[in-house]
């Protein structure tokens, strides 16, 4: 099949090469022309350098696919997009987006009867190789005219479809809600680990690998963990400063609204917060109370006023 590629990004490009390897023709669109350069030399791509000559490039019913960061950038180029597709034609958002953002923008090109699919996808940087999980909301009869695109880029049994518009990213949004409470529970255990008296003699990478043997708490985040452990045995090099992308905080949003008690993803999603933090005002405010009511002692900054 023919579909266009905008946002050549790390997953947008990996995708596009990935599609180009499984035999299908890519007509490829980046902001910056280095990346869409790179893809013609390089993968064999069908550059584009601008939506209208994406447009021209394709054949009707034409497929563009969008991989940008969640928000304005994806209403911008939706925008202009509308004005230049025609009837039956497909737009793909395949990045991180809120999925009430789906419903609207799906409801704003209904009346081009330009037809809207959102995709949730999880794969990160080794998608190229072993593909990609992907979590779709839209038109059925529209999912199923992309199979052979989504059979490219997924491993076996690796798409679903979800349901109506907004589903597929709703889907996304609570697996990386979970994703939020796995990866603290990881890391709260090998604190645990090197708190102990015993740390001098753990190897925290065998201890990943050897989790990810029949254990019960097995997975991928393992595997990556030991990759990092093996580099690095204490991760002495990076700083323990976590970011948030969206996905987190709209899965507890969505919590709240339902009425569902999302201890775990609540509680790490607000670890994030704290990891950005030195020396927090609210932590000082603690010290202070626990010297006044107890005349416990406090750590002095030794700073003179």
């Amino acid at each position: 099949m023919k579909i266009a590629m905008i946002g050549l990004g790390r997953m947008g490009m990996n995708m596009a090469k990935r599609l180009l390897r499984g035999g299908h023709e890519v007509v490829a669109y980046n902001r910056s022309p280095e990346k869409t350069d790179a893809m013609v030399k390089e993968e064999g791509a069908i550059g584009a350098y601008s939506l209208a000559e994406v447009v021209e490039k394709l054949s009707q019913p034409r497929i563009v696919w969008i991989m940008l960061p969640a928000g304005q950038a994806v209403d911008d180029h939706i925008h202009q997009l509308k004005n230049l597709l025609s009837p039956g034609d497909i737009i793909i958002d395949g990045g991180n987006t809120y999925y009430k953002d789906d419903i609207r923008r799906a409801e704003l090109l209904v009346e081009k009867n330009i037809r809207f699919m959102d995709v949730g996808v999880s794969g990160g940087i080794w998608g190229l190789q072993v593909g990609y999980c992907m979590m779709i909301g839209g038109e059925k009869v529209t999912f199923q005219h992309l199979t052979p695109i989504l059979k490219t880029l997924a491993p076996k049994e690796g798409y679903l479809y979800c349901g109506p518009s907004g589903a597929g990213h709703f889907v996304k949004m609570v697996h990386n809600g979970i994703e939020y409470g796995m990866m603290q529970a990881y890391g709260e255990g090998f604190e645990i680990l090197e708190a102990s008296d015993y740390a001098d003699s753990f190897n925290y990478a065998d201890i990943a690998h050897l989790w990810n043997q029949g254990s019960v708490v097995r997975s991928w985040l393992l595997e990556l963990a030991e990759d990092a452990f093996r580099k690095d045995a204490k991760l002495s090099d990076i700083k323990g400063y976590v970011e948030d992308s969206g996905e987190g905080r709209w899965t507890i949003q969505q919590a709240l609204e339902t009425g569902v008690p999302a201890q775990v993803i609540t509680l790490s999603l607000l670890r994030r917060f704290r990891s950005r933090q030195e020396d927090p005002f609210s932590d000082r405010v603690l010290a202070a109370l626990r010297r006044e009511f107890g005349g416990h002692a406090v750590v002095s900054t030794d700073k003179k006023s």
